[in-house]
């Protein structure tokens, strides 16, 4: 099995190398995109003609594989999964495709072009399903199924369901106008397509289980409906009686049926027999509905199919498999073990070519009967086989049949099976299949006499209709009378619908009819066969006098009786399987046999035909089937066939069997030829006669139409005046009718606002009136308010004034605290800085002791020991350690300077920072204090001038209150005691002023005033702020008393310094 990988390529070969007669899987296809991963296909689909399908996969990508070419193509990159695909019957070229995205597209597969975009459902589209003419297409989901026109592609009906009933599959039926409609809860329904009527319902069958039917499958000719679902059971139904015809159990492995496809067979004339399962285990079991035994299967457990499509000639099947691949199948290699012929129970005796004497040959044989003890000395018989005879050659046939052995298979079974019927039927007639011959035959087109057959035989079919117009046709171009010929049609259809796949075995069969079974039928062209009719018309007076005089009796002459029979090939008055019965016993006989069927069909009807007396009778009892046993029928036949006298026996008058010529067909002339040419003439000079007259009375009808156009306008514009006249007079009574209500209206109106400006007045005034009494209310409760606010604030006023003065004293006292403070942390800084200073002047001193010390001992060891060296070299190194001991020493003395200056700028920063932080705290304290005086002194204007208003019996109380003022004084005057005297206890004397001026800060006068009724909170003021000025001047003082002391200690230690330097020196 070959297996190629299509990639990202566009178009190439299916298989590379041709596959080997007798393999079942001709190829396999894969995909794969970057990175080696596979990009699965999901839908197949194939066309009419069977030799090519399409196929979407998982990214959108369509593509169209040509079996018959070994070709395939991409011809659509749509970006999203396809659900679903179909071709489209009319136009070839174009194909339908459902996309993820619940819209359908229909695509040109030629031009790549899309053609139409159909949007309307609301979940996945499951299905599609094209009607047999190519217009209608339906479009399943889960929740609705919808019809469209393909010619529109316009939407024209929509099936709308309930919620707890679920679509299974809507399709159409092949050759006909039925919609079939499949639900979750197993109910069928049938409707016409064109008025959506319903038709019928199939019955729920109410027996065994239910099975939940999921998969659906129906024949060619629309008969029979296949069913199956979560079972392993299936349901065969007749759409023509509408009842469940057959269960048959599929075997214990399957479970559920995921698929169901009918198998076509070129000769069963679309009454498919063979049915393809496809289960839940990824096998597809192929089986026999009337016999029900399995015939092949494709797929295993490791190799499992999730899909499958079979061509509509039955030639080819497309999987899906699991993997995401396809398989393409060759049915013919599946059923090549089923198609085979019997084994044959003659065996042929084969002649040596060595030796041609038949006469010496010699064969022992055996006698049946068993051996005894007496005869054992028997002698052994000899027989002579005798050379075979030449009727044997001439009852050989094409792929080893021999017709004398096929004829005695009839006689015993009445007919050739079913399914080789057409296999015998080809050797019977040994026909040439002269495909060259037939195609030059194809190539000149439809005959000019077949281009109307549809308006004289309407067939509902097609492919039937076009099948036979391409026969005859053939058959025309073949031989000229055949375009004359009116009963042709009736006489190849019924060939036609056997080989409506295959036209070019249709053409030669008929042919084949036409040389042999039909001689001599066209001589009285374009009379019926007087000669052929007279033949059966004796061999009915032989053997039925009785009957033949009563049809003379009745009128009826052979052309009647005969006739229609023969025009026909008894294809109107017999059944399918009748006229296949017959003609089994026709091809395998003499060309005679036909005529003695036809007086064996009246032998047979003796009956009825002599109940009948009415010419119409007789004609409907030729034209229409009735109730005939054919094998006694075909008895008769064979009766009269061999009981018929020799002088007016067929036979003697007909031909032998002749087959058609190979290469070439014969030439057919048997008939004549002036008659025929002048009926050509006569049809041209009619065809010509006619298309004049079409085209005359096209123009008359273009001029009548023309003609009653302008009538029609003329008519319309006067009529279309006239209602414009009447609908302007209705429009100016309108009007007129409408401009008096409009005065009126205007009338009322200005009534209205007349009275509505009244009512606004007398609201504007009330409102006005009310809008003032609201005003004075307001002011009052606003004065109300304030005079609260005033004595709330005097209230709030007095209190915060006592809490501003208690404020002002004790922020005095703190300010007192934090100077003392200072003044220790600055005298403890000195101290440390003076400790320090001499700590390191003391540690310096000591370390230049000790280095001295060092020194001189080290002088001492160099004098001992370099006494030996010369004075010149131990001055040099004196000099040398002495300039060294100089540097070292000046360094030292840096390094002091430099420490002690860093101490003094940190001294002055820390000076700088301190009095920053008084500037600052003065500020704020003037700050606090400026606010609380001003309050104080307005608290104190107002009250005094409310006591100035009040009247002299207040008088008495500011006595009181006057003379209480002496009485705080002594109060607050221990507080103060109290509270300066711990603060300046360590210098009592240095700060008088400062006492003084905070006792009278705080009382506002002297002793020698307490009794005044008034006092000036200014002065207290000025003096509060002089004693600030005096201190502030104090701490300054101490500061730079502090300072000289650092500098007069730093100076002391220097000396020291450089004189020890010195000494060192």
């Amino acid at each position: 099995m070959e297996v190629t990988d299509i990639g990202n390529k566009e178009e190439g070969k299916v298989w590379h190398r041709k596959p080997i007669a007798g393999k079942s899987v001709l190829a396999r296809v894969v995909r794969t995109a970057q990175q080696a991963k596979t990009v699965r296909f999901l839908q197949v689909a194939f066309d009419t003609t069977g030799d090519s399908f399409l196929a979407g996969d998982h990214h959108g990508n369509i593509y169209v594989f040509d079996i018959a070419r070994n070709r395939f193509r991409l011809v659509q990159r749509t970006g999203q999964a396809c659900t679903a695909v179909a071709f489209s019957l009319r136009r070839t070229t174009e194909f339908l495709v459902a996309l993820a995205d619940y819209t359908i597209k229909c695509f040109d597969k030629d031009t790549k072009q899309l053609v139409s975009w159909m949007r309307g459902h609301e979940g996945a589209v499951s299905s599609i399903s094209v009607h047999s003419s190519g217009r209608y297409a339906i479009t399943t989901s889960s929740d609705t199924a919808q019809l469209w026109d393909l010619d529109t592609f316009q939407r024209k009906r929509k099936l709308n369901i309930k919620q707890s009933v679920g679509i299974q599959k809507v399709f159409f039926l092949p050759l006909s106008n039925t919609i079939l409609s499949c639900f979750s809860d197993d109910s069928i329904f049938a409707w016409e397509s064109d008025t959506l009527f319903c038709k019928y319902q199939l019955p729920v069958p109410d027996c065994g289980p239910r099975i939940s039917y999921k998969a659906f499958a129906v024949t060619r000719d629309g008969k029979s409906l296949a069913t199956g679902g979560r079972s392993n059971l299936l349901h065969l139904w007749c759409l023509d009686s509408k009842q469940l015809i057959r269960v048959i159990q599929m075997p214990s492995q399957v479970r559920t049926v995921r698929q169901l496809e009918f198998l076509p067979d070129s000769f069963d004339g679309g009454a498919s027999q063979t049915l393809g399962v496809l289960s839940q285990d990824g096998v597809m079991r192929f089986i026999n509905i009337h016999t029900c035994k399995l015939l092949f299967h494709v797929g295993s457990h490791d190799d499992a199919i999730t899909a499958v499509a079979v061509s509509p000639t039955g030639r080819h099947i497309v999987a899906i498999m699991d993997n995401g691949s396809i398989s393409i199948y060759c049915v013919h290699s599946l059923t090549q073990e089923l198609n085979k012929p019997p084994p044959s129970k003659v065996a042929v005796v084969t002649e040596n070519k060595a030796d041609r004497d038949y006469s010496n040959l010699k064969v022992k044989v055996k006698p049946d009967v068993q051996k005894t003890g007496k005869s054992s000395g028997r002698r052994t018989q000899v027989k002579i086989l005798r050379p075979p005879a030449a009727d044997d050659k001439e009852n050989e046939l094409p792929a080893g049949l021999n017709k004398k052995r096929l004829v005695d298979l009839l006689k015993a079974f009445g007919e050739y099976p079913a399914k080789y019927r057409m296999f015998v039927w080809r050797s019977l007639l040994c026909l040439p299949e002269n495909h060259a011959a037939f195609s030059s035959l194809t190539d000149k087109g439809l005959h000019s006499a077949y281009l109307a057959l549809h308006d004289k035989y309407p067939i509902k079919s097609h492919k039937l209709q076009r099948g036979l117009q391409r026969v005859l046709s053939a058959l025309a171009h073949w031989a000229a009378i055949f375009g004359e010929v009116e009963y042709l049609p009736l006489l190849a259809f019924p060939f036609v619908k056997l080989f409506q796949n295959n036209p070019m075995l249709c053409f030669e069969v008929v042919a084949t009819v036409v040389v042999n079974w039909c001689q001599h039928w066209f001589e009285y062209f374009p009379n019926p066969p007087l000669n052929i009719l007279s033949m059966a018309e004796n061999v009915l007076a032989h053997h039925d006098k009785e009957l033949l005089q009563h049809l003379v009796d009745c009128g009826v002459t052979s052309q009647l009786y005969v006739w229609p029979l023969l025009e026909t090939l008894f294809s109107e008055v017999l059944t399918r399987e009748e006229w296949l019965r017959l003609f089994d016993n026709v091809f395998s006989n003499h060309p005679s046999f036909l005529l003695a069927a036809c007086v064996a069909y009246v032998v047979c009807c003796r009956e009825p035909l002599l109940l009948c007396s009415q010419r119409r009778d007789f004609e409907y009892f030729f034209h229409h089937r009735n109730n005939l046993d054919v094998g006694a029928m075909i008895k008769e036949a064979y009766r009269l066939m061999g009981s018929t006298p020799a002088d007016i026996h067929p036979r003697n008058l007909l031909s032998d069997f002749t087959p058609l010529t190979k290469g070439q067909y014969p030439v057919f002339n048997q008939y004549p030829e002036f008659i025929v040419e002048y009926q050509n003439r006569e049809r041209e000079r009619i065809r010509l006669q006619e298309t004049e007259y079409l085209r005359e009375r096209q123009e008359v009808s273009a001029m009548r139409a023309d003609f009653v156009r302008r009538q029609a306008e003329d008519e319309a514009y006067f009529a279309q005046q006239e209602q414009l006249q009447k609908a302007e007079e209705q429009r100016r009574n309108i009007l007129a009718q409408e401009e008096q209500k409009l005065t009126e209206q205007r009338a009322k109106l200005a009534a209205m606002k007349r009275e509505l400006k009244v009512k606004e007045l007398q609201l504007l005034d009330a409102t006005r009136r009310r809008f003032l009494k609201h005003q004075q209310d307001l002011r009052a409760s606003q004065i109300h308010r304030l005079e609260q606010e005033i004595s709330r604030k005097m209230d709030l006023r007095e209190k915060e004034t006592a809490a501003a003065v208690q404020d002002l004293e004790v922020r005095q006292m703190e300010l007192e605290v934090q100077r003392k403070r200072l003044e220790q942390h600055l005298l403890k800084e000195q101290e440390r800085a003076e400790q320090a200073v001499q700590k390191e002047v003391e540690t310096r001193m000591r370390e230049a002791e000790r280095a001295d010390e060092s020194y001189t001992e080290l002088l001492r060891s160099t004098e001992a020991n370099m006494q030996a060296l010369e004075e010149s070299l131990a001055e040099a190194c004196q000099l040398g350690l002495d300039s060294r001991w100089q540097r070292e020493v000046a360094a030292r003395l840096q390094q002091v300077d430099a420490e002690q200056e860093r101490r003094r700028e940190r001294l002055a920063d820390l000076h700088r920072q301190s009095e920053a932080e008084e500037g600052r705290l003065v500020d704020t304290v003037r700050g606090v204090a400026g606010k609380k005086w001003d309050e104080v002194m307005s608290s104190r204007a107002e009250l005094q001038e409310q006591r100035l208003q009040r009247s002299p019996t207040h008088t008495e109380g500011q006595a009181r209150s006057a003379g209480g003022l002496p009485h705080g004084a002594s109060t607050a005057a221990p507080v103060e005691a109290n509270g300066v005297n711990p603060a300046f206890g360590a210098k009592p004397a240095a700060f008088p002023r400062r006492e003084e001026a905070a006792v009278v800060c705080l009382n506002g006068s002297s002793a020698s005033e307490s009794t005044a009724t008034n006092f000036s909170l200014d002065r207290g003021r000025a003096q509060l702020d002089s004693s600030e000025r005096e201190l502030l001047k104090e701490i300054r003082a101490l500061r730079q008393k502090l300072a000289a002391r650092a500098r007069e200690g730093s100076s002391a230690s220097s000396p020291s310094v450089h004189t020890l330097s010195s000494v060192s020196q």
